[in-house]
């Protein structure tokens, strides 16, 4: 092959056809192309890559032994093309809808300026979002009633797919008049749940990071207080009633405002994924597969 030249998009996709079809006929039917041109063009293909990919006989043509396992390579190829021609097809097209789901800390923190940013990209687009926690997202995704979902946690939901397009941290905050805000020692594990702690809620994806990380170390939380709220547990914190753990994007803004401070906790993993979530037959494309873009491009290291 040529060095620096790709195989022609069409070729490949008409060869993939045949791989799936089983001849050169039914493929050329199937894409609505003549048989003479169909057979042209796995010629031009054939003399690019400098090999037979269809063996010829009078019952038809089937793909040779490299002719499969081109049409195998070029199958993502295909895919991939086909997307892109959907999402292009969006700049152009009519103004469009999409439903997405995020966890709480996402949808508070990150998804307003997503939006905007989408909105900026796709004029005259609807976008119906849902805050609710990581769980019900991935409840949300799996129906169908969401195209996209984008979930804490340590790990993707199970019957979904998920892609990781940032990092967060947890940290550990008081009000400023708590006896850990003047402290210059981190807090050891065993003292966090010694200590009067409010929590979000089991199921959160906040929480079961926190979770995880003290059963690494056979430790396990007992709050005095969970909330289903960030915000809540902000301002509950800030009032002098304990201490809690959040998402670093929650508190920085309190944190940087003194109405917070951060204490450094010992030896817990407390890092996590933010992860974009999808059906496996419904990947993004068209205004989801914008919106993961969006996302993947905000989040991008070097960027926060």
């Amino acid at each position: 092959m040529t060095e620096g030249r790709l195989p022609d998009l069409e070729a490949l996709r008409l060869l993939l056809a045949v791989h799936e079809g089983g001849s050169l006929g039914a493929a050329a039917r199937r894409l609505g192309i003549s048989q003479p041109a169909a057979s042209q063009r796995i010629r031009t293909l054939e003399a690019q890559l400098g090999f037979p990919l269809l063996e010829r006989g009078a019952t038809g043509s089937r793909p040779t032994a490299s002719g499969e396992l081109v049409a195998t390579w070029a199958a993502p190829l295909v895919a991939a093309a086909a997307a892109f021609r959907r999402d292009v097809e969006v700049l152009a097209g009519e103004p469009r809808q999409l439903s997405v789901a995020a966890s709480l800390t996402v949808a508070d923190y990150l998804m307003p300026r997503w939006l905007v940013a989408l909105h900026d990209l796709l004029p005259g687009i609807t976008i119906a979002s849902t805050s609710v926690n990581s769980p019900a997202v991935a409840a949300l995704v799996r129906s169908g009633d969401a195209a996209l979902g984008f979930v804490e946690g340590p790990r993707t939901p199970p019957e979904l797919v998920g892609r990781t397009v940032g990092r967060d941290r947890l940290v550990l905050v008081v009000a400023p008049g708590h006896p850990w805000g003047r402290r210059t020692a981190p807090v050891e594990p065993e003292e966090l749940i010694a200590g009067t702690l409010l929590l979000r809620e089991p199921t959160s994806g906040t929480r079961q990071v926190l979770d995880r990380a003290l059963a690494s170390r056979h430790l396990v939380a007992r709050p005095a207080l969970e909330l289903g709220s960030t915000t809540a547990l902000k301002h509950a914190v800030a009032s002098g009633r304990g201490a809690t753990v959040l998402s670093r994007l929650a508190v920085e803004e309190d944190v940087a405002a003194g109405r917070l401070v951060q204490v450094d906790v010992a030896g817990l993993r407390l890092a996590r994924s933010l992860r974009a979530v999808w059906r496996p037959q419904q990947p993004p494309s068209g205004p989801a597969g914008a919106l993961l873009a969006v996302a993947e491009r905000d989040l991008a290291p070097g960027r926060r």
